[in-house]
């Protein structure tokens, strides 16, 4: 393990997958990818995997489809018993690796946290989490902070629901009625 990556935070990093369970006897292994489209995960030629608090760096030898998921080999996991003891590792990436994106798009981890004002200035509370469903992408508003307290659902559509993202400010303004 490299010293840097000793002094990097969780904060440094945006988790990609995990490594769910042993695939054959030569250190192959089921993973289960978060990437849109789920194969982008095999894009990344070194995985930072972290199990149990402890973090470990590999070279991707090999990833392919199979069946409804991906399977890959990592370089120094060269046999079933040693793909077992890494099964339920996380598969992160270092913030700063990943792909810039064009004006007006974000990565989850960019939103989550950020405070949810409506047009009319009202606190709804903070951005939990998203998660996707077949027709669009769907916010958690957690409400601590807010009059009300209450979580809501609401749908991730820009220009639509989500009229301004400001990450500097640490808000998300968006047209809802904050009834619904």
């Amino acid at each position: 393990m490299s010293q840097s990556a000793v002094r990097q935070s969780a904060d440094d990093y945006v988790v990609l997958g995990k490594l769910t369970s042993p695939y054959g006897i030569k250190g192959w292994m089921k993973v289960y990818s978060y990437t849109s489209p789920m194969e982008g995960i095999l894009d990344y030629a070194e995985w930072v995997l972290r199990r149990d608090g402890e973090v470990s760096h590999h070279r991707l030898k090999q990833g392919r489809r199979q069946g409804r998921g991906l399977v890959a080999c990592l370089q120094g996991i060269d046999d079933r018993s040693q793909a077992e003891a890494m099964a339920g590792a996380e598969i992160l990436l270092p913030k700063e690796a990943l792909p810039q994106l064009d004006s007006g798009e974000y990565y989850w981890h960019q939103l989550e946290g950020l405070k949810v004002i409506t047009l009319e200035g009202m606190c709804l509370g903070h951005l939990a989490y998203l998660f996707e469903t077949g027709a669009n992408d769907v916010m958690v508003v957690k409400g601590e902070g807010a009059p009300d307290d209450r979580e809501r659902l609401l749908p991730f559509l820009p220009d639509d629901v989500v009229k301004h993202v400001d990450l500097d400010a640490g808000e998300m303004l968006v047209d809802w009625d904050p009834d619904f």
